[in-house]
């Protein structure tokens, strides 16, 4: 139990990776778990906007390891060689990932390959890289998988993005039973539509009317990167040390209808 420190969230001690850490969720999630004590490892394609997140970070001993999660069969030595200089980890966060808008009609297979290889396969390959003795640091095991809303609700021109988060919803529960004998937990957040640079891409074709009834099917408006890295943050600390196997939903009220 949290000991009364500064923050109930207190993550002081202990190291995670965050991926797509250059904007958006992943930069706001590794800002929070700075300012909550945790020393990080942040990687992302984007070099300069992984050096500018680097420097927000609270506290020292933070590093960055660019790399390109498409390159799923090298995550394990990627990761291996980082933890080898920085330590060990008790978790990580898998907030990277690629937008895909697209009618079924015009969605190729390629395509949809692409995006399922970014949002589901390197989540499996991060997390079966993770249980290497080298990697984890061995106790207060927690992995957050970054879902979507799009996983548990239908929407047009959704189907491949909608197919790649809902894979990692059902790796979330597979993953919470196997991995619960090595104390390892292990959850999902699933945002609704966030404020973020993929967001600008999405809505980049919308006028102002449809962003009007876009953002009215969320009860609460649209979120903040701030709002899903706090539910990620919350999955890390002992605070939810009984909470495994869940996919959290933080929409705004966008599923509540």
């Amino acid at each position: 139990m949290n000991d009364g420190g500064e923050h109930p969230l207190d993550l002081r001690g202990r190291s995670y990776l965050v991926t797509g850490a250059a904007s958006g969720i992943g930069r706001a999630t590794a800002v929070r778990l700075s300012r909550l004590g945790a020393r990080l490892i942040c990687s992302d394609l984007e070099v300069p906007g992984l050096e500018e997140t680097l420097g927000g970070l609270r506290g020292s001993g933070h590093i960055a390891r660019p790399f390109d999660l498409r390159n799923v069969d090298a995550v394990a030595s990627w990761l291996g060689e980082a933890c080898s200089s920085f330590g060990q980890l008790n978790g990580f966060v898998h907030a990277a990932g690629v937008p895909c808008v697209c009618p079924v009609k015009g969605l190729g297979l390629d395509r949809l390959r692409e995006v399922i290889l970014v949002n589901a396969e390197s989540g499996f390959a991060l997390a079966k890289a993770f249980v290497n003795p080298r990697t984890f640091a061995g106790s207060q095991g927690s992995i957050v998988f970054i879902s979507s809303v799009m996983s548990l609700v239908g929407s047009a021109a959704s189907a491949g993005y909608a197919m790649s988060k809902g894979a990692l919803n059902s790796l979330t529960r597979a993953l919470a039973l196997e991995y619960a004998n090595r104390k390892i937990r292990v959850n999902a957040v699933a945002p609704g539509f966030v404020k973020t640079p993929m967001f600008d891409k999405t809505s980049a074709g919308w006028d102002d009317e449809q962003r009007r009834r876009v953002e009215a099917l969320h009860a609460l408006g649209f979120g903040e990167p701030e709002d899903i890295a706090n539910a990620a943050a919350f999955l890390l600390a002992d605070e939810s040390r009984w909470i495994t196997g869940t996919v959290m939903v933080v929409d705004g009220g966008y599923s509540a209808q």
